[in-house]
């Protein structure tokens, strides 16, 4: 797909209220260069190619306030490492910074892993069945699910089935559906679960279902900036606003990091539904303490 060459903005837009981006990946060196290289083949050339030091100082520096770290392990035996990196990484940016955990879903004795990881301070759980291809139903994620619940912590799932591409190593749309999701949801009915790109390409189906479970949130990385085709307009301003929340996906972007914001302010939502989609929702899901915003 292609890089959009516009200018980015030197601030968060003027009339936007305070912005938790809700959707950040932070991986170490060696990583970021894989997926810099998988992308260039795969998907899109990421505009911002940076360490997770420059990502985060970029985005402060930006006016973004708060910043959600996304990792994922994308092979058994480089979770632990990973969490680890995590949690010393954040510890750079007290109070600015939520990091989440990663496990790869199967592995033996996962959910020790992640309590571990929680007991070094990370915020929740992130997994992406694209990438890591599990069934978000099989037994051994019931396992996951416990630990989060039991520990208070939230988990980002990317279950949708877009975007998909055949560089991945399983079929997203035999994985992923939003009937699959709903029954995770009426099991885990204290588990918080947040399914980015608002449920790509099931837009309707995550809009509905977010009226239905009050443990469900979406999140707009992506979506809402007129990047990939999608058939069915969004209409913000037609969700329940207490469970969206933005996200930018930064910096795996191909467009300038405040496009989507550029976007979201146009949709001209009443105030007190964008303060809640630009971060209060975002403190709700994560647990923070608004103050600390």
């Amino acid at each position: 797909m292609p890089s959009i060459e516009e200018q980015e903005g030197a601030r968060v837009p003027a009339g936007l209220p305070r912005v938790i981006d809700a959707h950040v990946h932070v991986f170490p060196r060696s990583i970021f260069s894989a997926i810099w290289k998988w992308f260039d083949k795969n998907a899109w050339h990421i505009r911002y190619r940076m360490t997770s030091s420059e990502i985060f100082d970029f985005l402060f520096s930006h006016g973004i306030q708060h910043v959600v770290a996304l990792q994922y392990a994308h092979k058994p035996g480089i979770a632990r490492g990973l969490n680890a990196y995590m949690a010393e990484t954040c510890r750079e940016y007290p109070n600015q910074v939520t990091g989440m955990a990663t496990v790869f879903p199967g592995e033996e004795d996962a959910e020790g892993q992640l309590q571990e990881a929680f007991d070094l301070g990370l915020g929740g759980m992130k997994l992406h069945a694209h990438v890591q291809c599990f069934d978000m139903n099989a037994d051994y994620m019931s396992r996951l699910y416990d630990c989060c619940q039991i520990n208070g912590k939230p988990v980002v799932m990317h279950v949708s089935r877009e975007p998909k591409s055949s560089a991945y190593g399983c079929d997203p749309y035999a994985l992923c559906n939003a009937r699959k999701l709903e029954s995770v949801l009426k099991d885990f009915p204290d588990l918080r679960i947040c399914v980015p790109h608002l449920g790509f390409d099931e837009i309707s189906a995550y809009r509905n279902l977010i009226e239905k479970y009050d443990n469900l949130w979406l999140d707009t990385t992506m979506v809402i900036t007129d990047y990939f085709p999608i058939e069915e307009r969004i209409d913000l301003g037609s969700y329940r606003s207490d469970r969206i929340m933005y996200g930018s996906d930064f910096p795996n972007i191909p467009y300038p990091w405040d496009r989507e914001l550029n976007e979201l302010k146009a949709f001209q939502l009443p105030q007190d539904t964008l303060e809640k989609i630009s971060y209060k929702n975002a403190v709700d899901f994560l647990g923070l303490e608004l103050q600390s915003v």
